[in-house]
């Protein structure tokens, strides 16, 4: 006879939601300036993601309001497939899924994935404690001030390199720009989710249900138009499906999950520790796997971004949890 099945303790669960939780985070920036410039665009890219986020989310939005309906009679919802209201639908859809997802794959089609490393996960906490303290009124200690200018010290080195190469016709300060409006994207949806209290599963389903009703139906009409420049009908299928499952169902709903399992289980302030290795993977991981070169001054600036994340977490107030993970 088979042993009975024994649940995996806490300790193992959260261990594990944390180790896929870096690994998908860490795997975005590498795969996502891997494929840029093969067939698709930025946009197509984006498409893709939200193709395979909503073919899992769009039936979990459908049970979740179903749910809602009958346990909270009266809560609002967005078309029987999202569990927020139709303006905090709209709201958080566009800033956290279509703007975030359009602006990150551009960036990585001027700028290398080591520099992503540095500007995405490093400016993110400080636009995040600068729109937190105009709109919430949070109060910023001098300890988390002090994290905050590592971090800043640490893009001027990676950003500032690059904007001083502009004058000589490069492009990879465009790249490194739009890294930074990346960051400061998601800020903006994660102080919505903290301003009304957002759940993460019911964010991350909102998300993908409005990008694909709202971007999907709409990229997918002008790309059969040719009014849009679009790889989409030059890529084989293999490439299609692989964006669909690796950045709309990994990225999207399986690091939603495991980023919320790993808060339940260390809470955010340790959550967001275990997540500032991200940048230094993603460095390694675009000089080991992609060639990149790992200049002084990048290294220099990773370290500083890594070790702001790392003091400003530590010296902030327990305060709730920001956002639900990054649909990276």
């Amino acid at each position: 006879m088979f042993a009975r099945f024994q649940r995996p303790s806490p300790a193992v669960v959260g261990g594990l939601a944390a180790a896929v939780t870096v690994l998908i985070w860490t795997s975005f920036i590498v795969v996502a300036r891997a494929t840029a410039h093969q067939h698709l665009t930025p946009f197509d890219i984006a498409f893709m993601r939200f193709v395979g986020a909503g073919a899992v989310l769009l039936p979990w939005g459908w049970w979740l309001v179903r749910r809602q309906r009958t346990t909270e009679p009266g809560r609002p919802d967005w078309l029987g497939l999202s569990p927020l209201s139709a303006r905090l639908t709209a709201q958080v859809g566009l800033v956290g899924g279509v703007l975030y997802a359009c602006i990150a794959y551009s960036g990585f089609f001027y700028a290398p994935a080591s520099h992503a490393s540095v500007l995405m996960p490093g400016s993110l906490p400080l636009w995040t404690t600068l729109l937190a303290a105009w709109v919430l009124r949070d109060r910023i200690t001098r300890h988390r001030a002090l994290g905050l200018g590592l971090i800043v010290g640490g893009g001027l080195l990676v950003g500032g390199a690059s904007l001083l190469r502009a004058f000589d016709g490069g492009d990879v300060w465009k790249g490194d720009l739009l890294f930074l409006l990346a960051g400061f994207t998601w800020a903006n949806y994660s102080i919505l989710a903290r301003r009304h209290a957002l759940p993460a599963v019911q964010a991350t389903v909102a998300i993908s249900v409005f990008a694909a009703l709202t971007f999907v139906p709409v990229y997918a009409l002008l790309a059969a138009l040719g009014a849009i420049d679009s790889g989409l009908g030059r890529a084989p299928w293999t490439e299609w499906l692989f964006q669909a499952v690796f950045q709309g169902v990994g990225s999207v709903v399986i690091s939603g999950i495991t980023f919320t399992q790993m808060v339940r289980h260390f809470g955010p302030v340790r959550s967001t520790m275990i997540t500032s290795l991200v940048p230094g993977l993603s460095a390694l991981g675009a000089v080991s796997l992609l060639g990149e070169p790992l200049h002084p001054h990048l290294l220099i600036g990773l370290a500083l971004v890594t070790l702001g994340i790392v003091f400003g977490v530590r010296a902030a107030a327990p305060n709730p949890p920001l956002a639900s993970a990054p649909t990276r």
